[in-house]
């Protein structure tokens, strides 16, 4: 197998079990004009929704809770409900600006299942389109992201909100 360099992802796989605290918490913590900085796309009363800092595709999102909580079962009924209408608004939005073919949709709830971050539940919402997988991954088991996650955020933005208003 070969490999290539991909630095951006090394920031989180060589120090996941090293982070102190919890990135989520410290994003939707900031003030309403860093939220951008910090990707955080929309902050509900009880959850928010972000970009992923390192997408499995262009456009990949988490909505989460704001409580910082790992359990599912452990949700009162109102962070449960705003996590799924931030969710159906995240939808439509894959849909418009990312022209998604289909759309996974997923919980890693412990380090077994895939989660980086056990402590604070997170749903996933990843863009997918026919042909996502090309030559890169087929033959040297890397992803390439072509867009620009600021970029991106700027795009999303004002749909997402708009579509949160006719929700």
């Amino acid at each position: 197998m070969k490999f290539l360099w991909a630095p951006w992802r090394s920031q989180y796989v060589e120090k996941v079990d090293e982070q102190k605290g919890c990135f989520l918490c410290e994003a939707v913590s900031q003030p309403e004009e860093r939220l951008r900085d910090v990707l955080v796309l929309y902050r509900g009363k009880k959850s928010f929704v972000i970009f992923n800092k390192f997408p499995y595709n262009p456009g990949h999102l988490m909505v989460a809770p704001v409580e910082h909580v790992g359990d599912y079962s452990l949700l009162d009924e109102e962070t449960i409900l705003e996590i799924h209408w931030l969710t159906k608004a995240c939808l439509g939005l894959m849909k418009e600006v990312m022209k998604a073919h289909g759309i996974n949709l997923g919980y890693n709830l412990g380090r077994a299942a895939g989660a980086g971050l056990e402590s604070h539940l997170h749903l996933h919402v990843v863009p997918r389109w026919f042909g996502d997988t090309n030559f890169m991954h087929t033959l040297a088991d890397v992803k390439v992201i072509s867009q620009d996650l600021y970029g991106l955020y700027d795009r999303m933005k004002p749909v997402f909100l708009r579509l949160l208003d006719a929700s």
